[in-house]
């Protein structure tokens, strides 16, 4: 492929958001006619007088978006996106993979998924994934106990907790 037909090559990005503005963010960006996705979860709150399930974004400050080299200046003139994620001092590109393993597991009735910082906890081991959504799925297992392995999602630094079976995953 030529130069100018790779910077027309959509990809997907994650965009660093103004503080709680990942909804806001996703609905300008779908407006601008971007293909855009910010994943939320849906959470029980208490108040002092009540209860309530709100959908809460699963990454802070983060908007996934599938956007081309050519667009950049225009997703960038959105209000309330800050930046790109840059890994590697390029903007993170996440495989479409990871995106449809997200949508899957959060499409499940009882999925809830924590997402921790990796800039704190060391990664050890190279493990494989051999059953389940994540089936296929390679990853550094963080931290894990008889029935919970912590994966790190490469292309993005950061870290699903998902349960896993001990018989599920592999040393690679």
């Amino acid at each position: 492929m030529k130069k100018e037909e790779l910077d027309h090559v959509q990809k997907w990005h994650v965009i660093y958001t103004k503080s709680k503005w990942e909804k806001k963010v996703d609905g300008l960006l779908i407006k601008k006619g971007f293909e855009s996705w910010c994943p939320v979860q849906k959470r029980e709150r208490q108040w002092s007088d009540r209860k309530k399930i709100i959908e809460e974004p699963l990454f802070r400050s983060y908007v996934f978006v599938k956007v081309s080299k050519s667009a950049y200046t225009a997703l960038l003139s959105t209000m309330g996106v800050v930046n790109f994620l840059y890994f590697e001092k390029k903007p993170a590109i996440i495989r479409d993979n990871e995106i449809e393993a997200i949508r899957k597991y959060l499409g499940l009735s009882n999925a809830t998924i924590q997402v921790l910082d990796m800039a704190n906890i060391p990664a050890s081991t190279k493990v494989s994934i051999n059953q389940g959504l994540f089936m296929g799925q390679k990853g550094e297992v963080v931290k894990s106990s008889k029935k919970t392995v912590y994966v790190q999602l490469e292309s993005i630094n950061m870290m699903m907790i998902v349960e896993f079976k001990v018989e599920e995953v592999s040393v690679r």
